[in-house]
């Protein structure tokens, strides 16, 4: 499976995608983003508190192709989007108010490089039950590297054998369900991905 090279967002279109998001922020209180991938075991961003937490109307899916951290051209990775429909466990991280500019421009710089998410204000409830409303990336299913269309074959085979710049697929789902078993979550579904993928490449 190979494609052409992504494009990358103009400095104008993250800011701009930035901009729109903090204009539902007050720019006095603390501000709260949902991880649900790589952000669970690798935030890189400051923050005050982190909580599990689960969202509605979304789930966590492996359905991004990815063309350099996870994988090449010739050979895309693949990668965890906030897709509709169900819900996803994940970690709500409470970001002072003082540190949500800097904060959010590292995590548009990170996570918006490319556009294939649509930053969201979702509602959200701690694992004790407490409200919130924190920022998603929620995939964009119009993006040029959704790839939600896979059979669960097709993403086992590329679990087994894609590599990128930071080590493989695999790595990247291992990590995600290592880091939410450390949370005291669980996610099925990926479990068994998981699984499947490494008997797989155990019999290769």
């Amino acid at each position: 499976m190979t494609g052409t090279a992504p494009v990358r967002w103009s400095e104008a279109q993250l800011q701009a995608s930035l901009d729109a998001s903090l204009a539902r922020w007050d720019r006095r209180s603390p501000s709260w983003v949902f991880g649900y991938g790589s952000l669970i075991w690798k935030p890189e961003f400051e923050f005050e508190a982190r909580e599990p937490a689960r969202i509605h109307g979304y789930h966590r899916r492996l359905c991004l192709r990815s063309v350099s951290y996870r994988g090449t051209q010739d050979c895309p990775g693949i990668v965890a989007g906030l897709d509709r429909g169900g819900s996803c466990l994940g970690m709500a991280y409470r970001i002072a108010a003082a540190d949500v500019p800097r904060v959010f421009r590292e995590l548009w710089d990170r996570e918006m490089f490319l556009g294939s998410y649509r930053p969201t204000w979702l509602p959200a409830r701690m694992r004790g039950g407490a409200p919130l409303e924190a920022l998603a990336f929620v995939v964009r299913r119009d993006a040029h590297n959704y790839c939600g269309g896979l059979d669960e074959q097709a993403v086992i085979d590329i679990l087994v054998s894609a590599c990128g710049v930071r080590g493989t697929s695999l790595d990247y789902l291992q990590r995600t369900v290592a880091a939410l078993h450390e949370a005291g979550l669980r996610d099925p579904h990926l479990e068994r991905l998981m699984h499947r993928a490494e008997r797989h490449r155990a019999g290769s």
